[in-house]
């Protein structure tokens, strides 16, 4: 017998739509049988036709939380059925609490039940697709930035070599304009090292085929070219620098401040997410 307990009789009525009374009878009856209880609604006429558990969610929002002292963060998509519910106050203070609780070491697992009550006080189908907690090690910080519309969201770290450079407000600045950058300019990796060798052995192939009728001399040196071209897109350190214009380097500027300070600052690691794209 499966146990009978709230978090199982919202499920029921998340998957039927039927009265949290009714859901907790057909589960009795049914010793905790959820594809039972299920058959019994509809039997009874009481189970909707549609369950808002098949329903696709592909619109949402990006949340994200930032725990005091900038040393853990977390980003997370959340999904329901329609821009009108993403829009709704309810449903942005859920997704809130989702990334608070998260950040406070919670799993989506654990928050099922909080998920479970949204479904049903909304009336679409909500899922947590995702989520990326980064917990600083050593000196440095994590930041995030949601985008206007909460579509687009970013949490990256940054590390220092001084605690004292992680204090400064000139740091904290560089921080905050390289989660803007990666907002605009969606990199795929750090640095070009963090490619991997099939995707650059993919681009060398594609560019070679695109001058195919060159002369080889001439093939090796535009297929270097345009895999520099593809650096400068999808590297962060590699971008221009989008508040100085392009005309610095994401690199160059960050060594700039890092002089400034006086010590060596790296850009860690950094997730983007875009509500309903396809997870990496």
């Amino acid at each position: 017998m499966s146990e009978i307990n709230a978090a199982n009789v919202g499920k029921l009525r998340e998957m039927t739509g039927a009265g949290l009374m009714d859901c907790k009878k057909a589960l009795t009856e049914t010793a905790g049988n959820m594809d039972a209880a299920v058959d019994l609604l509809r039997k009874k006429g009481i189970a909707t036709a549609a369950k808002k558990a098949d329903r696709d969610a592909k619109d949402g929002l990006i949340a994200q939380n930032i725990q005091p002292g900038s040393k853990v963060g977390v980003l997370v998509e959340i999904n329901c059925e329609t821009d009108f519910v993403a829009r709704n106050e309810g449903f942005k203070a859920f997704c809130d609490d989702v990334a608070k609780k998260l950040a406070g070491g919670a799993t989506i697992e654990s928050l099922d039940p909080d998920r479970v009550a949204a479904v049903a006080k909304v009336g679409e189908n909500i899922q947590i697709p995702r989520f990326v907690r980064y917990e600083v090690s050593g000196n440095g910080l994590v930041a995030a930035y949601i985008h206007h519309g909460a579509k687009v969201g970013v949490l990256v770290e940054v590390g220092a070599g001084k605690e004292s450079t992680v204090q400064s407000e000139e740091f904290k600045q560089l921080v905050r304009d390289i989660t803007l950058q990666i907002a605009a300019g969606s990199p795929h990796a750090v640095t070009r090292e963090a490619i991997s060798a099939d995707v650059l052995k993919k681009e060398r192939e594609i560019a070679a085929e695109q001058v195919k009728d060159k002369p080889p001399q001439a093939i090796a040196k535009i297929v270097e070219g345009k895999l520099e071209k593809f650096y400068q897109t999808h590297c962060l350190v590699d971008q221009g620098f989008v508040k100085r214009n392009s005309e610095v380097s994401v690199k160059e500027h960050v060594g700039s401040v890092a002089k400034q300070l006086g010590d060596e600052i790296t850009i860690r690691r950094f997730v983007r997410f875009q509500v309903g794209e396809k997870a990496a």
